[in-house]
């Protein structure tokens, strides 16, 4: 069923942008010739789905009701940063692919998807090409590969709030939580890239988070890692793995590792630099690897900073870091 809702353009503007009311004086003067079209879409059927992803416009939101929704979705229309297009529906509205990506948000910029569950297929949530996407308070789970990935710069993401476990269920180690970027390309500026206050693990086959090369300026702040499923293959033998520049990591706890709890490497010069560790806890009891530091540095010097500050802890392996300390 559709809703469609009528907005003349000063009213639609300042709603985007938050406004709690807007003067009747300025709306009686607003173009009324002028309007934004803001659909709610509800959708039942993955053919409705399909449908409502093809032909959504900026300012629209599809509502998916609780239920199965088989086969793999694409969403490729751009919204603005004035007019996003939300996917929203409960934990209980489940996507549910095959093969090949659950949701796959192609040159979709500014969209936002909340609530949902996405499973089954290849990977889970795939932002290409996409700007400003956000990614609220889903969950991601039992895939053969990665929950979800920023990719083919895909900048200013945000995955917030949600829940990924039981990744990389083909056994081939590449069932990242979260990815950023795209490994051995430095073309892929996947930038800005915010990843806040989420569960990854248990279950997950490959880092809970890894960060490529090529890309700057990510965020990792307040979220819970669960390293049970850490296979060792392709080098995962930690939570997170910092291979891109100037990246936060900050307020996060793990536990359960084969190895280290945090770790940088420098794949290609001049990357893997500027991490700043800061109020990070972890638990490193169990570690069998050869480290068994809570933050690995590999690379590290005057052309190459990284920042370990006192506020992080661990308990159990063999200590904090690697580096100087930050007081």
């Amino acid at each position: 069923m559709r809703t469609r809702v009528l907005l003349p353009a000063l009213l639609a503007s300042a709603l985007a942008a938050g406004a709690p009311s807007l003067a009747p004086a300025a709306a009686a003067t607003a173009d009324v010739d002028t309007v934004t079209t803001a659909e709610v879409v509800d959708v039942s059927t993955a053919a409705q789905l399909k449908s409502a992803l093809a032909a959504a416009t900026p300012g629209d939101t599809i509502h998916l009701a609780d239920g199965t929704y088989k086969g793999n979705f694409k969403a490729t229309v751009p919204a603005a940063a004035s007019a996003r297009i939300t996917l929203t529906g409960s934990a209980k509205a489940v996507l549910t692919a095959g093969g090949g990506y659950g949701l796959h948000l192609n040159g979709a910029s500014y969209w936002t998807v909340r609530g949902i569950t996405v499973t089954g297929g290849q990977k889970g949530i795939m932002a290409d090409a996409a700007t400003d996407v956000v990614i609220d308070s889903v969950t991601v789970h039992d895939l053969d590969m990665e929950g979800v990935h920023f990719r083919r710069s895909s900048r200013n993401g945000v995955i917030k709030n949600s829940r990924i476990h039981d990744t990389g269920q083909d056994g081939s180690g590449m069932g990242e939580g979260v990815y950023v970027g795209t490994a051995g390309d430095l073309s892929d500026r996947s930038d800005g890239v915010q990843i806040l206050n989420n569960t990854i693990g248990p279950g997950v086959g490959g880092e809970n988070i890894d960060i490529k090369e090529g890309t700057t300026g990510a965020r990792v702040i307040g979220n819970t890692f669960d390293g049970s499923g850490l296979t060792g293959v392709n080098y995962d033998d930690s939570w997170v793995d910092v291979k891109g520049n100037d990246v936060l990591v900050q307020g996060n706890q793990g536990s359960r590792t084969t190895n280290n709890g945090y770790e940088t490497h420098t794949q290609q010069k001049g990357w893997g630099c500027g991490t700043v560790f800061r109020d990070n806890a972890s638990e490193l009891s169990g570690s069998t690897g050869d480290e068994r530091i809570a933050i690995n540095v590999t690379n590290y010097g005057a052309s190459c900073p990284t920042t370990v500050y006192s506020s992080n802890t661990v308990t159990g392996g063999k200590g904090l870091t690697n580096i100087t300390v930050t007081p």
